[in-house]
Parts: structure tokens; C-alpha cells; sequence
């Protein structure tokens, strides 16, 4: 049986009857291949870090485009090796992305400042003058904030500006000479209008009237990029495409690629989570939640974005600046530590014994706290962070409690923001959780059910994240070929996860307790943080 299987994989992949999928996430760009049921059947990957360069967070596009090269090679050596042929073509292919930041090109497609991500959070007076403008909360992060914080501060580059972009829309414009966006990444670029799956026409009215005030500058609506909504057909594969891809010349052009997305986007798809009362929480880098609403929000919080599912339904995202970096930092002087020891133990093995420590600890952390501020964190109003662990002489300062906290600290900003969105009374019947963070089973997990009070779901899929998303938005695109009005939360249930593997876990009563007396102190610990900030 398993080699029939494996037979019949090597015969879609010949056949072009699988879909690639690409993201390209805060440190790691990651190639995922599916086959005709959705599967993922082969991986590739490209380890990569942000550069703190002249006060910007940034990745070069350079550093995009060689990234781009190794990781499809990973893919491609992994299916060599699983079915021994080498793929040249595809039913289709998906780019996803960080959302969100700042790419701006000129008449010539020259990049003209370095790329902002997501991560930089100086646009503070355009956020607050837009969000009062449109009575919509915009984060710091959109790229309408970086935009319109270079007009009021009158950068050099904005009279050049002929075009803007997230990361996945640059890098689909690179493969398909198209310049479009899915609807879910378009919507952390300006907000959309759920009646169109368009740009809102009435903001975009008033962001111009406003914008003239300032400058001469075009209309927004010419800089940005065609909104699309998932399965429509975003272009084919051009030949200076398939040579990005693949320099050795062995994929052919002409492959159909979908909607590029943001990682909110394909998060949503890898969780099954496009309906409304149904949401995921992704953690890398950053770490967010998304819940599909029913209707919109009573009021503005600046603590909730509105974006949209990748076939422009209406979704409360609670995103934070900060996710498990410093968690991975502290395992990896753990495993320095190990290592002078003379243990032989990886990187994966140090995790799983700290995660298995973790589950040791008192349910409140036993009074420490960790804060996981890298970088600025908006839900909590700084600017900047300092990654700190603080305890009073009467914690009960053991590896346990250290452990337990510093996954306390991932969920720690996250549960602040979800305690606004409860306040709403957004009904949520399923909150399924995905990323690397829940490779190790029955610690985030139970962690994070602990931190939203809800019961948590993850999957035998919860550590291919966004990759997969985005090569399932490619199944569907091709799969809208031959089934025109086939919805994506239908082709989900039915074709991708009828027989998946889930496993749900309910919150523990003392685990709440805990965690609730956890966020009690940790509320009242920015106040510390904020000092480390204005201090060091």
C-alpha cells in the first residue's frame, strides 16, 4: 500500500496534478508541496533574519529573491529523494507573506527606500490621524500608515512613488508580471468594504481629500495593487518567473497562480477557519488570533484590526508585534548550556524538555514574569521593547516556573487583546491553533486554552502553517476551473479536512486561575517594561 502511494504521488507530481505553496514568514521562507487531496507530500526551507538597519526593520530584496531560489531547491531535492523524479511544472502555485509594512517602487519598478515590515512602528501620527479620519482603526503596521507618515514628514521618495506593495504582492509581481493582492492581504494595506471585496471607496475618498492637503501626490487608488478574491485567477508563471524560482532552468512558465496572501490569510485556511464563529491562533515571530465575525464591531478598539478571510469576510484580528523570538532565544542559551556540559542534544530537543518542564510549573508561573518585547508592541502602547524576566524575592524561581512563564509571555499581549474582543460578545465556536510553537503536544496548547478560556484545536498539520495555506489556495484556484461556484469553506470541509486529524483540548479550571492571576500581573508589570524602555 505504501508504495502504491507512493507510486501515485510520483505519477502527480510528473503530471503536474500537485500545488506548490510558498510563504515567506518573519524567519523562515518555506516551500510547501500538496498533492491532489491537499496533503502536503514535500517541504523546503530557507532560515532568514530581519536586519535592524539606520532605525528600520528590514529584509533586502536580495535576501527575498536568494531565499526564494533555496527554499524551491529544498522542495525540489526533498521530491527527488521521496519519488525520485524532479518536478517541472505545477497545477498551480501560491506566494504568501508577512502582511502588512511598506514596499514602494518607482515608474521602473526600483525599490526606492528599504522595505518596512510589519515590525516598525513609527507611523504613529498617520495611524492616529487616519484612524480619526475614517473612524476605523488603523494599526501602525498598514501600509496606508507608512505611506502616509512619508507624506507628512515629506520624505525624499514620495514624489517618485508609482506603485506600493506588500512582500507576497512584490514577489507574484516578480513571477506573474501581475500586480494584484488576495483580498485578506490587501485589507492590512487599506481597509476593504465587505459588500465588494474592494477597497472602500468612501475611505479612499477621504484619504485623498486629506492626502491633497499635504502634497501633490496620486490618487491611493492607483498606487495599490487589483484586489482578488480566493480562487480567481491571479496569472500564469512567466519565463523570467519560473528562472527566480528555479535557475537551473527545469521548471516551464505557464503554471496558474492564485491571489497572493498575507500569513493571517493562509493561517485561516491551514485552521479551517473561513466561516464566521470560527477563528486560529498563529505564533512565530509575531503571534495573532483571527475570528470570523458574524457582523461588524459595535466600536473602534485600537487593540483589533479589521481584515478580511481570503474570500473577504469580515475578521477581528488581534495581532502582536511579539511572539516566541525570545522564547527561542532562552532555548538557545539553554542549549549552549547543554552543550558545555558535553550533552549532544539539538534544538528540538531542548524545546521539548523546556515545554515538558513547563507542564511542572504552578498554574500562575509561581510568581514570575516574562515579557517578550523584542520589538515595539502597540496593543500596550510602546514604541520600542526590552525583553525582560521579572520575579520578587518570594517567586518560586525554578526551571518550571521559568519555563511555564515564558510561554505564558507568548499568549501574555494576545489574552490582553482578546479580552477586548470578548467584550464584544463575538460568538466563537472553534479556535484552532497552528505553528511551530505546537509541534511539542499538550503544552501551548493547553497554555493558550488557558489564556482565552476557550478549548483549543490543533492538527496533525499545525506546524506547516502558512506554506500549506497558500498551496491549498492554489488547489482551489485550479479546483474553481473546472467548478466555478465552489466556495472556499465547502472545498475545505469536503476535500481538504473531512478526515483530518484534530485534537481539542479544553481549558483546565486551574489553569484559567492561574493564568488569569499571570495577565493580572502582567498588566501591572508594563509599567516596568515601560521603564526598561525609557531606561536601557
Amino acid at each position: 500500500m505504501v508504495q502504491q502511494e507512493a507510486d501515485g504521488l510520483r505519477a502527480a507530481v510528473v503530471a503536474g496534478e500537485t500545488s506548490l505553496g510558498i510563504e515567506l514568514g518573519s524567519t523562515r521562507i518555506k516551500a510547501c508541496l500538496v498533492g491532489p487531496d491537499g496533503s502536503p507530500i514535500a517541504e523546503g526551507s530557507h532560515e532568514w533574519e530581519n536586519e535592524y538597519a539606520d532605525g528600520v526593520w528590514t529584509y533586502s530584496l536580495d535576501a527575498v529573491h536568494a531565499g526564494l531560489a533555496e527554499s524551491y531547491a529544498g522542495l525540489v531535492a526533498d521530491v527527488e529523494q521521496r519519488y525520485g523524479v524532479r518536478p517541472t511544472t505545477y497545477g498551480a502555485i501560491g506566494v504568501s507573506a508577512m502582511m502588512h509594512g511598506y514596499l514602494a517602487f518607482d515608474a521602473a519598478d526600483g525599490l526606492l527606500v528599504p522595505f518596512r515590515t510589519w515590525r516598525n512602528t513609527s507611523t504613529g501620527p498617520a495611524a492616529a490621524e487616519l484612524s480619526e479620519l475614517f473612524g476605523y482603526n488603523i494599526p501602525l503596521r498598514w501600509s496606508v500608515a507608512h505611506w502616509y507618515q512619508a507624506v507628512l514628514d515629506d520624505e525624499a521618495h514620495v514624489p517618485e512613488v508609482a506603485s506600493l506593495t506588500t512582500l507576497a504582492g512584490y514577489v507574484h509581481r516578480r513571477l506573474t508580471g501581475r500586480s494584484v493582492l488576495g483580498v485578506g492581504d490587501a485589507s492590512g494595506m487599506f481597509p476593504v468594504d465587505p459588500a465588494t471585496r474592494g477597497y472602500d471607496r468612501r475611505l479612499l475618498d477621504a484619504f485623498d481629500e486629506r492626502a491633497a492637503t499635504r502634497r501633490a501626490v496620486p490618487k491611493l487608488e492607483e498606487l495599490l495593487p487589483e484586489v482578488l478574491v480566493a480562487g480567481q485567477d491571479a496569472g500564469r508563471l512567466t519565463p523570467d518567473g519560473a528562472a527566480l524560482l528555479d535557475p537551473t532552468g527545469t521548471l516551464l512558465p505557464g503554471v496558474l497562480l492564485c491571489p497572493p496572501e498575507g500569513d493571517a490569510g493562509t493561517g485561516m485556511v491551514a485552521t479551517h477557519s473561513v466561516a464566521p464563529r470560527t477563528g486560529n491562533v498563529s505564533a512565530g515571530t509575531s503571534i495573532f488570533a483571527m475570528v470570523v465575525l458574524e457582523q461588524p464591531l459595535a466600536s473602534v478598539h485600537h487593540e483589533l484590526d479589521l481584515v478580511t478571510t481570503p474570500a473577504g469576510d469580515l475578521v477581528a484580528m488581534v495581532h502582536c508585534n511579539n511572539g516566541a523570538s525570545e522564547l527561542g532565544a532562552w532555548a538557545g542559551v539553554l542549549g549552549e548550556l547543554a552543550t558545555a556540559l558535553g550533552s549532544e542534544a539539538g534544538r528540538d530537543d531542548v524545546f521539548a524538555a523546556l515545554f515538558r518542564a513547563a507542564l511542572d510549573g504552578d498554574a500562575d508561573g509561581g510568581g514570575l514574569l516574562a515579557y517578550n518585547y523584542l520589538a515595539g508592541e502597540p496593543i500596550t502602547g510602546l514604541d520600542e521593547g526590552r525583553p525582560l524576566v521579572v520575579r520578587t524575592p518570594g517567586s518560586r524561581f525554578t526551571l518550571a516556573n521559568f519555563a511555564r512563564t515564558q510561554i505564558y509571555g507568548v499568549f501574555g499581549t494576545l489574552a490582553l487583546g482578546m479580552r477586548v474582543l470578548a467584550g464584544e460578545n463575538v460568538g466563537l465556536d472553534a479556535m484552532f491553533a497552528h505553528g511551530g510553537l505546537f509541534r511539542t503536544e499538550g503544552v501551548a496548547q493547553r497554555f493558550l486554552a488557558a489564556a482565552i478560556d476557550a478549548p483549543v484545536t490543533v492538527g496533525r498539520t499545525a506546524g506547516e502553517g502558512g506554506a500549506w495555506g497558500i498551496a491549498l489556495l492554489g488547489s482551489f484556484s485550479r479546483a474553481r476551473e473546472s467548478q466555478p461556484g465552489l466556495d472556499l469553506a465547502t472545498f475545505l470541509g469536503e476535500q481538504v479536512f473531512a478526515t483530518a486529524e484534530l485534537d481539542t483540548v479544553a481549558p483546565d479550571a486551574e489553569d484559567v486561575a492561574g493564568f488569569a492571576a499571570y495577565l493580572e500581573r502582567y498588566d501591572a508589570g508594563l509599567a516596568v517594561e515601560r521603564a526598561a524602555v525609557t531606561a536601557l
